[in-house]
């Protein structure tokens, strides 16, 4: 298999979600989009080194959040931030309220659980990998996961308390 096919095939498998840990992560969809762009033709740029990763999903979700934050230093001065980034996640979902109360509850939570659970849960990395990409140690990895999903339990049988 060529660079070419081996690349074609990890971004047609790995694109959605990519994005959708990028946008779970904490970014509203159009700077995902473009932070998920920028991370997929940086892979390109260096995909024999990538290829080899050991999570090369894991990778391009890192290098978006970077940039992401990159983009973010670089125009504060100019863009009112906004702390609202449900809206932005529950773009990314077909509309069922049993979905959008999940999207909302992982998009209330701290950012730094909102990453751990967008890789462990939505990348389906092991603790390790996790780790690795976020540069946590494992420990730390397998406690943010526990608290978020402690918090998204909570959120969501309240959630379900008040429909019935």
């Amino acid at each position: 298999m060529t660079p070419e096919q081996s690349f074609a095939e990890f971004y047609a498998a790995w694109k959605d979600p990519c994005l959708r840990a990028v946008v779970a992560a904490g970014s509203d969809r159009a700077v995902a989009e473009e932070a998920v762009a920028e991370a997929f033709a940086r892979a390109w740029a260096s995909w024999p080194k990538v290829s080899r990763h050991p999570a090369p999903s894991a990778w391009v979700v890192r290098t978006a959040l970077n940039h992401r934050v990159s983009r973010w230093r670089r125009t504060r001065r100019e863009v009112a931030l906004t702390t609202d980034v449900a809206d932005g996640v529950v773009a990314l979902h077909t509309p069922h309220a049993e979905r959008d109360d999940l999207v909302r509850a992982v998009a209330a939570l701290p950012q730094r659980q909102r990453q751990v659970v967008a890789l462990r849960i939505f990348l389906d990395l092991d603790t390790q990998r996790t780790a690795e990409a976020l540069d946590l140690s494992p420990g730390t990895v397998t406690t943010h996961l526990h608290r978020a999903l402690t918090a998204l339990r909570a959120a969501l049988s309240t959630d379900l308390e008040a429909c019935s």
